[in-house]
Protein backbone atom coordinates (compact mmCIF):
# COMPACT_ATOMS: atom_id res chain seq x y z
CA UNK A 1 0.00 0.00 0.00
CA UNK A 2 1.02 3.46 -0.91
CA UNK A 3 0.11 5.65 2.20
CA UNK A 4 -1.03 9.35 1.07
CA UNK A 5 -2.48 10.17 4.80
CA UNK A 6 0.22 11.82 6.21
CA UNK A 7 -1.79 14.69 7.43
CA UNK A 8 -4.54 12.21 9.51
CA UNK A 9 -1.39 10.79 11.02
CA UNK A 10 2.09 9.91 10.13
CA UNK A 11 4.44 6.50 10.00
CA UNK A 12 6.35 6.80 13.54
CA UNK A 13 10.27 7.28 12.44
CA UNK A 14 12.79 4.70 12.91
CA UNK A 15 14.95 7.33 15.03
CA UNK A 16 11.66 7.80 17.36
CA UNK A 17 10.79 4.48 17.99
CA UNK A 18 14.29 3.62 19.02
CA UNK A 19 14.46 6.04 21.61
CA UNK A 20 10.69 5.13 22.57
CA UNK A 21 11.79 1.46 23.16
CA UNK A 22 15.03 2.77 25.31
CA UNK A 23 12.53 4.49 27.34
CA UNK A 24 10.23 1.95 27.77
CA UNK A 25 13.49 -0.11 28.69
CA UNK A 26 15.20 1.61 31.16
CA UNK A 27 13.44 4.96 31.88
CA UNK A 28 10.54 3.89 33.98
CA UNK A 29 11.04 6.58 36.85
CA UNK A 30 8.49 9.30 37.65
CA UNK A 31 9.94 12.59 37.21
CA UNK A 32 7.94 13.98 39.85
CA UNK A 33 10.13 12.08 42.32
CA UNK A 34 13.04 12.99 43.86
CA UNK A 35 16.61 11.98 44.56
CA UNK A 36 16.58 8.71 42.95
CA UNK A 37 18.54 7.77 39.95
CA UNK A 38 15.83 7.01 37.95
CA UNK A 39 13.64 9.89 38.92
CA UNK A 40 16.36 12.34 38.23
CA UNK A 41 17.16 10.71 34.48
CA UNK A 42 13.35 10.82 33.62
CA UNK A 43 13.26 14.28 34.83
CA UNK A 44 16.11 14.98 32.49
CA UNK A 45 14.18 13.54 29.43
CA UNK A 46 11.20 16.37 29.98
CA UNK A 47 13.98 18.80 30.59
CA UNK A 48 15.68 17.81 27.30
CA UNK A 49 12.05 17.67 25.35
CA UNK A 50 11.12 21.00 26.77
CA UNK A 51 14.03 22.72 24.90
CA UNK A 52 13.59 20.96 22.04
CA UNK A 53 10.13 22.23 21.19
CA UNK A 54 11.63 25.31 22.28
CA UNK A 55 14.50 25.55 20.01
CA UNK A 56 11.41 24.46 17.30
CA UNK A 57 9.18 27.53 18.42
CA UNK A 58 11.79 29.76 19.27
CA UNK A 59 10.57 30.25 22.85
CA UNK A 60 11.70 29.54 26.28
CA UNK A 61 12.06 25.72 27.99
CA UNK A 62 9.15 27.33 30.78
CA UNK A 63 7.06 27.92 28.22
CA UNK A 64 6.51 24.25 26.94
CA UNK A 65 3.15 22.33 28.50
CA UNK A 66 3.64 18.82 27.23
CA UNK A 67 -0.45 17.50 26.88
CA UNK A 68 -2.13 14.11 25.01
CA UNK A 69 -2.02 16.45 21.59
CA UNK A 70 -3.26 19.33 19.64
CA UNK A 71 -7.02 18.83 20.51
CA UNK A 72 -6.54 18.61 24.36
CA UNK A 73 -4.17 21.80 23.84
CA UNK A 74 -6.97 23.12 21.90
CA UNK A 75 -9.13 22.67 24.35
CA UNK A 76 -7.12 23.26 27.48
CA UNK A 77 -6.33 27.31 26.50
CA UNK A 78 -9.78 28.11 25.17
CA UNK A 79 -11.76 26.52 27.73
CA UNK A 80 -9.08 27.79 30.54
CA UNK A 81 -9.11 30.97 29.38
CA UNK A 82 -12.56 31.52 28.65
CA UNK A 83 -13.17 30.76 32.25
CA UNK A 84 -11.09 33.47 33.52
CA UNK A 85 -12.98 35.97 32.02
CA UNK A 86 -15.52 38.01 33.90
CA UNK A 87 -16.54 40.66 31.38
CA UNK A 88 -15.07 40.63 28.06
CA UNK A 89 -17.11 37.40 26.46
CA UNK A 90 -15.66 37.97 22.52
CA UNK A 91 -13.15 35.47 19.64
CA UNK A 92 -12.25 35.71 16.84
CA UNK A 93 -11.68 32.82 14.79
CA UNK A 94 -11.55 31.52 11.26
CA UNK A 95 -14.29 29.65 9.47
CA UNK A 96 -11.87 26.92 8.89
CA UNK A 97 -10.33 26.26 11.89
CA UNK A 98 -10.08 22.45 12.95
CA UNK A 99 -12.92 20.69 14.98
CA UNK A 100 -10.91 20.54 17.94
CA UNK A 101 -11.23 24.82 17.94
CA UNK A 102 -14.66 25.04 16.12
CA UNK A 103 -16.58 22.60 18.37
CA UNK A 104 -14.87 24.42 21.52
CA UNK A 105 -16.32 27.58 20.71
CA UNK A 106 -19.79 26.25 19.75
CA UNK A 107 -19.43 25.07 23.12
CA UNK A 108 -19.12 28.36 24.44
CA UNK A 109 -21.53 30.18 22.79
CA UNK A 110 -24.13 28.10 24.82
CA UNK A 111 -22.27 29.60 27.65
CA UNK A 112 -22.56 33.18 26.82
CA UNK A 113 -19.55 33.67 24.64
CA UNK A 114 -20.13 35.41 21.12
CA UNK A 115 -17.66 34.57 18.34
CA UNK A 116 -17.15 36.00 15.49
CA UNK A 117 -16.24 33.18 12.45
CA UNK A 118 -14.25 34.89 10.20
CA UNK A 119 -14.97 34.12 6.25
CA UNK A 120 -11.72 32.96 4.53
CA UNK A 121 -10.57 33.79 0.48
CA UNK A 122 -10.45 31.41 -2.16
CA UNK A 123 -7.26 30.53 -1.14
CA UNK A 124 -8.43 29.51 2.15
CA UNK A 125 -6.21 32.75 3.76
CA UNK A 126 -8.03 35.41 6.42
CA UNK A 127 -7.69 38.92 5.93
CA UNK A 128 -5.72 40.44 8.34
CA UNK A 129 -7.37 43.56 7.69
CA UNK A 130 -10.87 41.99 8.46
CA UNK A 131 -9.30 40.45 11.40
CA UNK A 132 -8.46 44.03 13.00
CA UNK A 133 -11.96 45.43 11.96
CA UNK A 134 -13.75 42.23 14.30
CA UNK A 135 -12.13 43.41 17.28
CA UNK A 136 -14.31 45.12 19.93
CA UNK A 137 -13.70 46.38 23.31
CA UNK A 138 -14.98 42.71 24.18
CA UNK A 139 -12.35 40.79 22.44
CA UNK A 140 -10.20 38.61 24.36
CA UNK A 141 -8.87 35.49 22.24
CA UNK A 142 -8.08 35.50 18.67
CA UNK A 143 -7.84 31.91 17.47
CA UNK A 144 -6.59 30.69 13.96
CA UNK A 145 -4.74 28.02 12.61
CA UNK A 146 -1.15 28.33 10.72
CA UNK A 147 -1.01 25.68 8.29
CA UNK A 148 -4.83 24.19 7.55
CA UNK A 149 -5.08 20.21 7.17
CA UNK A 150 -7.13 20.05 4.15
CA UNK A 151 -5.97 22.19 1.54
CA UNK A 152 -2.75 23.11 3.40
CA UNK A 153 -3.13 27.20 2.78
CA UNK A 154 -0.79 29.25 5.09
CA UNK A 155 -2.09 31.94 6.56
CA UNK A 156 0.00 35.44 7.58
CA UNK A 157 0.85 34.70 11.25
CA UNK A 158 3.27 37.25 11.40
CA UNK A 159 0.74 40.17 10.10
CA UNK A 160 -2.18 39.06 12.77
CA UNK A 161 0.15 39.02 15.29
CA UNK A 162 1.64 42.15 15.14
CA UNK A 163 -2.40 43.14 15.27
CA UNK A 164 -2.88 41.43 18.73
CA UNK A 165 0.23 42.64 20.19
CA UNK A 166 -0.69 45.66 19.65
CA UNK A 167 -4.47 45.12 20.47
CA UNK A 168 -3.43 43.40 23.85
CA UNK A 169 -5.50 40.64 22.58
CA UNK A 170 -4.35 36.87 23.35
CA UNK A 171 -3.65 35.24 20.17
CA UNK A 172 -3.57 31.19 19.90
CA UNK A 173 -2.06 29.57 16.84
CA UNK A 174 -3.17 25.96 16.31
CA UNK A 175 0.50 25.13 14.58
CA UNK A 176 -0.12 21.35 13.98
CA UNK A 177 0.04 21.47 10.31
CA UNK A 178 3.11 23.68 10.09
CA UNK A 179 5.43 21.98 12.12
CA UNK A 180 7.91 20.35 9.29
CA UNK A 181 6.54 22.09 6.52
CA UNK A 182 7.71 25.67 7.11
CA UNK A 183 9.65 27.67 9.62
CA UNK A 184 7.39 27.95 12.86
CA UNK A 185 9.59 30.27 15.06
CA UNK A 186 7.06 32.08 17.02
CA UNK A 187 5.98 36.05 16.12
CA UNK A 188 6.27 38.11 19.25
CA UNK A 189 2.80 38.71 19.32
CA UNK A 190 1.84 34.69 19.59
CA UNK A 191 0.91 33.99 22.99
CA UNK A 192 0.22 30.39 22.90
CA UNK A 193 0.66 27.31 20.37
CA UNK A 194 -0.28 24.14 20.00
CA UNK A 195 1.14 21.03 17.92
CA UNK A 196 1.13 16.56 17.74
CA UNK A 197 4.38 14.50 17.68
CA UNK A 198 2.05 12.12 15.84
CA UNK A 199 1.87 14.46 12.55
CA UNK A 200 5.29 14.77 12.58
CA UNK A 201 6.76 11.11 12.86
CA UNK A 202 6.04 10.60 16.66
CA UNK A 203 3.94 8.81 18.35
CA UNK A 204 -0.04 9.44 19.13
CA UNK A 205 -0.76 10.65 22.50
CA UNK A 206 1.40 13.16 22.91
CA UNK A 207 1.81 17.24 22.20
CA UNK A 208 2.28 20.11 23.74
CA UNK A 209 0.99 23.87 23.89
CA UNK A 210 3.55 26.62 24.40
CA UNK A 211 2.22 28.89 26.15
CA UNK A 212 4.29 32.35 26.52
CA UNK A 213 5.08 34.14 29.26
CA UNK A 214 3.94 37.84 29.63
CA UNK A 215 6.27 41.15 28.77
CA UNK A 216 6.85 40.61 32.99
CA UNK A 217 8.24 37.30 32.98
CA UNK A 218 4.82 36.20 34.87
CA UNK A 219 2.90 33.02 33.38
CA UNK A 220 -0.41 33.02 31.94
CA UNK A 221 -3.80 33.29 34.13
CA UNK A 222 -5.67 29.98 32.47
CA UNK A 223 -7.72 27.20 34.44
CA UNK A 224 -6.61 24.00 34.64
CA UNK A 225 -7.93 21.40 32.68
CA UNK A 226 -6.94 18.43 34.38
CA UNK A 227 -6.50 19.30 38.09
CA UNK A 228 -4.42 17.41 40.76
CA UNK A 229 -0.83 17.27 41.20
CA UNK A 230 1.55 20.41 40.16
CA UNK A 231 2.97 18.86 37.08
CA UNK A 232 3.95 20.98 34.06
CA UNK A 233 4.02 23.66 35.61
CA UNK A 234 0.66 23.30 37.79
CA UNK A 235 -1.24 23.50 34.37
CA UNK A 236 -1.91 19.94 33.52
CA UNK A 237 -1.86 17.18 36.20
CA UNK A 238 -1.01 13.56 36.16
CA UNK A 239 2.49 11.58 35.70
CA UNK A 240 4.19 12.67 32.63
CA UNK A 241 4.79 9.50 29.73
CA UNK A 242 8.25 9.68 29.83
CA UNK A 243 8.31 7.31 26.55
CA UNK A 244 6.21 9.23 24.83
CA UNK A 245 7.51 12.65 25.26
CA UNK A 246 11.00 11.46 24.39
CA UNK A 247 9.62 10.36 21.54
CA UNK A 248 8.26 14.16 20.86
CA UNK A 249 11.62 15.31 21.58
CA UNK A 250 13.41 13.38 19.04
CA UNK A 251 10.40 14.18 16.07
CA UNK A 252 11.89 17.60 17.11
CA UNK A 253 14.88 17.00 16.63
CA UNK A 254 14.79 15.37 13.36
CA UNK A 255 12.32 17.90 12.41
CA UNK A 256 14.73 21.00 12.73
CA UNK A 257 17.70 18.13 11.36
CA UNK A 258 16.48 16.85 8.29
CA UNK A 259 14.35 20.55 7.36
CA UNK A 260 15.33 21.66 4.29
CA UNK A 261 16.05 17.82 2.82
CA UNK A 262 12.43 16.76 3.87
CA UNK A 263 10.98 19.99 2.21
CA UNK A 264 12.85 19.37 -1.18
CA UNK A 265 11.32 15.67 -1.02
CA UNK A 266 8.07 16.67 -0.11
CA UNK A 267 7.96 19.04 -3.21
CA UNK A 268 9.52 17.01 -5.70
CA UNK A 269 6.80 13.81 -4.69
CA UNK A 270 4.29 16.45 -5.00
CA UNK A 271 5.75 17.31 -8.49
CA UNK A 272 5.95 13.97 -9.34
CA UNK A 273 2.07 13.36 -8.28
CA UNK A 274 0.79 15.82 -10.26
CA UNK A 275 2.52 14.95 -13.15
CA UNK A 276 0.54 11.26 -12.30
CA UNK A 277 -2.37 12.82 -11.79
CA UNK A 278 -2.55 15.29 -14.88
CA UNK A 279 -1.36 12.64 -16.89
CA UNK A 280 -3.97 9.55 -15.88
CA UNK A 281 -6.52 12.27 -15.48
CA UNK A 282 -6.65 14.92 -18.03
CA UNK A 283 -9.32 17.49 -18.29
CA UNK A 284 -11.21 15.53 -15.50
CA UNK A 285 -9.13 17.10 -12.54
CA UNK A 286 -9.73 20.05 -10.32
CA UNK A 287 -7.75 21.20 -7.76
CA UNK A 288 -8.73 22.88 -4.89
CA UNK A 289 -5.66 23.57 -3.19
CA UNK A 290 -3.59 27.08 -3.26
CA UNK A 291 -0.55 27.96 -4.95
CA UNK A 292 0.62 29.77 -1.71
CA UNK A 293 0.28 26.46 0.72
CA UNK A 294 2.88 24.42 2.46
CA UNK A 295 4.81 21.33 0.12
CA UNK A 296 3.03 17.90 0.46
CA UNK A 297 -0.43 18.53 0.39
CA UNK A 298 -2.97 18.08 -2.65
CA UNK A 299 -6.69 18.72 -2.00
CA UNK A 300 -8.37 18.27 -5.66
CA UNK A 301 -12.11 17.14 -7.50
CA UNK A 302 -12.32 14.27 -9.94
CA UNK A 303 -15.24 15.51 -11.46
CA UNK A 304 -18.30 13.19 -12.37
CA UNK A 305 -17.15 10.64 -9.47
CA UNK A 306 -17.87 10.69 -5.83
CA UNK A 307 -14.90 10.38 -3.25
CA UNK A 308 -16.64 7.92 -1.16
CA UNK A 309 -16.70 5.65 -4.21
CA UNK A 310 -13.00 6.87 -5.43
CA UNK A 311 -11.77 6.13 -2.27
CA UNK A 312 -13.26 2.20 -1.65
CA UNK A 313 -11.85 1.64 -5.04
CA UNK A 314 -8.50 2.38 -4.33
CA UNK A 315 -8.39 1.38 -0.76
CA UNK A 316 -6.17 -1.96 -1.62
CA UNK A 317 -3.80 0.43 -3.06
CA UNK A 318 -3.57 3.68 -1.34
CA UNK A 319 -4.29 4.99 1.35
CA UNK A 320 -5.87 8.22 1.45
CA UNK A 321 -9.07 10.70 2.64
CA UNK A 322 -11.97 13.20 1.96
CA UNK A 323 -10.35 15.47 4.30
CA UNK A 324 -10.03 15.95 7.86
CA UNK A 325 -10.23 12.37 10.22
CA UNK A 326 -11.77 14.37 13.06
CA UNK A 327 -14.86 15.35 10.82
CA UNK A 328 -15.05 12.30 8.64
CA UNK A 329 -19.32 12.14 8.76
CA UNK A 330 -19.64 15.93 7.66
CA UNK A 331 -19.27 17.67 4.62
CA UNK A 332 -15.82 19.52 4.57
CA UNK A 333 -16.51 23.20 6.21
CA UNK A 334 -13.20 24.04 4.43
CA UNK A 335 -14.39 23.66 1.22
CA UNK A 336 -17.68 25.25 1.76
CA UNK A 337 -15.59 28.49 3.23
CA UNK A 338 -13.43 28.35 0.27
CA UNK A 339 -16.77 28.61 -2.32
CA UNK A 340 -17.09 24.90 -3.58
CA UNK A 341 -20.20 23.19 -3.84
CA UNK A 342 -21.73 19.93 -1.84
CA UNK A 343 -21.61 18.51 -5.49
CA UNK A 344 -17.76 19.67 -5.51
CA UNK A 345 -17.42 18.83 -1.65
CA UNK A 346 -18.00 15.34 -2.72
CA UNK A 347 -15.68 15.01 -5.40
CA UNK A 348 -12.55 15.93 -3.50
CA UNK A 349 -10.10 14.02 -2.13
CA UNK A 350 -6.90 15.06 -0.32
CA UNK A 351 -3.33 13.15 -0.84
CA UNK A 352 -1.12 14.23 2.23
CA UNK A 353 2.81 13.30 1.14
CA UNK A 354 5.92 12.54 3.31
CA UNK A 355 9.26 13.30 2.59
CA UNK A 356 9.73 9.37 3.25
CA UNK A 357 7.55 7.10 0.88
CA UNK A 358 8.28 5.74 -2.17
CA UNK A 359 5.40 7.18 -4.80
CA UNK A 360 7.09 5.47 -7.77
CA UNK A 361 4.51 3.33 -8.15
CA UNK A 362 1.76 5.17 -8.00
CA UNK A 363 1.57 5.65 -12.16
CA UNK A 364 1.00 1.01 -12.18
CA UNK A 365 -2.08 2.08 -9.69
CA UNK A 366 -4.07 5.10 -10.44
Amino acid sequence: MIYLDNNATTEIHPEVKKEMIRCIDQEYGNPSSKYYSLAISAKNILDKARENVAKLFGCDSQEIIFTSGSTESNNFLIKGLADTQREKKHIITSSIEHPSVLNVLRYLETKGFKVTYLPVSKEGIVDPKLLEKSISDETFLVTIMWVNNEIGSINDICKISEICYKKKIFFHVDATQAVGKIDVKLPIGVTSATFSAHKIYGPKGVGALILRKDKDGLSQKITPLLHGGEQEFGYRAGTQSVHNIAGLSKACEIVMRDFEKNILALREKELMLVNILNNKLGDQIVYNSPDNKVPGVINFQIKGIKNVIFLKKISPYIAASAGSACSITHPSETLAAIGLTDHEIHQSIRFSLSPYDDISELENIL
